[in-house]
């Protein structure tokens, strides 16, 4: 019980954050749920240092799956979804959390993180860089992408992977780049927020299989 809390404590956390932003900044509803979208990136590190077990993670991330599929129907927690173009990213974000903590919560939580923290932290970053900063921009399946984010996607994958492909062979491998560069090309097909699920899987697969395995 005690371990649930701490993960509640946390998410409460992370809202609290993004409502006290938006109210201060009512023209940021991307950044707002980027807050989210990227607060929620260290969740998986603290519930496997709290030893989560692996059926309880994922019913509760079945039950946050359901919440989410909910709220796009009934909108009770707008702050989630209140962007101006048509996403799913949310409910693609927690079913790709539920297919990586059923293939790698006890095998490989290296996979596991590598996979959420591109999502988390190298689709997030590079949204907010891509849309803070004016750079070379580009039109990909009605999507806008822009140069400054997809460096930014790139850099933060690689770093991700390294970090964690590093602690876990304490040694260098050519495999660290390409996992990035095909996270970064796979991050380019965002329509209807479907990078947040095709990113995640991919890149823990290949993780798993070049440098865990």
């Amino acid at each position: 019980m005690i371990k649930f809390t701490i993960i509640l404590l946390y998410l409460f956390f992370i809202f609290l954050i993004s409502i006290v932003f938006k109210r201060f900044n009512e023209d940021s509803r991307e950044i707002v749920r980027k807050i989210i979208h990227i607060g929620i990136g260290p969740l998986i590190p603290i519930a496997l240092f709290l030893k989560i077990d692996q059926n309880s993670a994922l019913i509760f991330t079945g039950i946050i799956s359901l919440t989410v599929l909910i709220n796009y129907v009934y909108k009770i927690l707008p702050i989630i979804e209140d962007i101006e173009r048509k996403s799913y990213g949310t409910l693609f974000y927690c079913l790709s959390l539920f297919i990586l903590i059923s293939l790698f919560w006890n095998k490989d939580p290296f996979s596991l993180i590598t996979g959420f923290f591109i999502m988390t932290f190298g689709d997030g970053l590079a949204a907010l860089i891509g849309k803070s900063f004016n750079s070379r921009s580009w039109i990909f399946f009605k999507q806008k992408k822009s140069l400054f984010g997809t460096l930014t996607m790139f850099l933060t994958s690689l770093l991700v992977v390294f970090s964690l492909g590093y602690a876990q062979q304490s040694s260098f491998n050519i495999s660290y780049f390409a996992i990035a560069l095909l996270a970064t090309v796979l991050e380019q097909f965002s329509v209807l927020g479907i990078d947040n699920f095709i990113v995640p899987i991919t890149s823990a697969l290949c993780f798993n299989f070049f440098i865990s395995n």
